[in-house]
């Protein structure tokens, strides 16, 4: 394989294994000669080449952060066989690591849901404008061409090329889950790699029609319709209305109750500033029915009593100072106690 990366840039690239190596270490290898090359890197260890094993898929991926130029060459993907007797097992492959690479992606990584669609673009220098253009699947070599139209290839992949803008582009449509894996565009000699992987469908909610209901299923539905529109059952929707009443209501209650006890104040009130004026009436009467209770007791006296009386008139010379036309009366009482009963 001739393979195209950009430089300054992260890249990934696959590596296939026969299935029957899956417990066997991987390796990345550099140099022109298989028994000459130097490994740069071992599956599941830190470094500059970082590689992944994929057991169910018989891959593994070496991904790099930043290549230069510099790094161009012969590669090789080796799986470790083991034994001194024994060849480990590889194939090689070219990596030409370039600024403006002949052959590009605009995205090493697409996803698409099953029975969904997805497009690749793939970018070709001038100079491969009248190349072979193709879309390759790793893992069985399958191709399909730009340009073909033999009932070999699978209409759900389709491939348009575009001579103006100098790329071509694939639309896969009807996706399932076993189109996961890799693929490449190819121009002529030049291949890039590409990564698909499908996911499970996007659950959609649909509606199914439902047969007519029966006499009884619709008086229940015209039940529940008429339940649902009485206010009744509305409570926890108007829980907001009801507890504005319930506040207006207690208010209310307060001012009323208020507004009674100032009723209640004023009339006290009022009942206390009448009340002065009749005692002050009541202590006069009672004054004033003092003579008729003495006339009574004096009555009392006269009635307990006997009083006898004598008159005795004198005769008196007149003189300067006494009218003499004026008798004087002398008179002695002499009181007789009565019996009491």
């Amino acid at each position: 394989m001739n393979i195209r990366v950009k430089s300054g840039s992260p890249g990934i690239i696959p590596c296939l294994y026969d299935k029957k190596h899956k417990e066997n270490r991987k390796y990345w290898c550099k140099g022109t000669h298989w028994v000459s090359c130097q490994i740069l890197a071992y599956t599941n260890e830190p470094g500059e080449y970082s590689l992944t094993d994929y057991p169910e898929q018989s891959i593994f991926t070496v991904q790099w952060k930043n290549l230069k130029t510099s790094d161009s060459g012969y590669y090789w993907c080796a799986v470790e066989i083991g034994g001194s007797n024994t060849v480990d097992a590889g194939y090689c492959l070219y990596l030409k690591v370039q600024s403006a690479p002949d052959v590009s992606v605009v995205s090493s990584s697409v996803s698409g849901h099953e029975g969904g669609d997805i497009s690749v673009q793939c970018l070709y220098s001038s100079g491969y404008q009248n190349k072979v253009k193709q879309w390759c699947r790793y893992k069985d070599q399958r191709c399909y061409t730009v340009g073909r139209t033999d009932t070999s290839q699978n209409p759900s992949v389709q491939i348009r090329d575009d001579d103006e803008r100098r790329s071509f582009t694939v639309l896969m449509t009807g996706l399932r889950r076993t189109d996961s894996g890799w693929y490449y565009c190819s121009v002529g000699d030049l291949q890039v790699p590409v990564q698909l992987t499908v996911t499970e469908p996007k659950r959609a909610f649909t509606s199914i029609p439902a047969a007519p209901p029966t006499p009884s299923e619709a008086d229940i539905d015209t039940t529940q319709q008429s339940t649902n529109r009485n206010p009744t059952n509305m409570t926890t929707d108007s829980r907001p209305e009801t507890h504005k009443r319930d506040v207006i209501l207690l208010l209310c209650l307060l001012a009323m109750l208020v507004l009674l006890l100032l009723v209640t104040l004023v009339a006290i009130v009022t009942w206390r500033l009448r009340k002065k004026p009749e005692r002050g009436q009541n202590k006069e009467n009672q004054m004033t029915s003092s003579s008729p209770a003495d006339a009574a007791s004096s009555a009392s006296v006269d009635d307990n009593s006997v009083i006898y009386s004598s008159v005795i008139t004198f005769h008196k010379a007149p003189s300067s100072s006494v009218n003499p036309e004026t008798d004087v009366i002398y008179s002695s009482v002499k009181l007789t106690p009565k019996a009491v009963c």
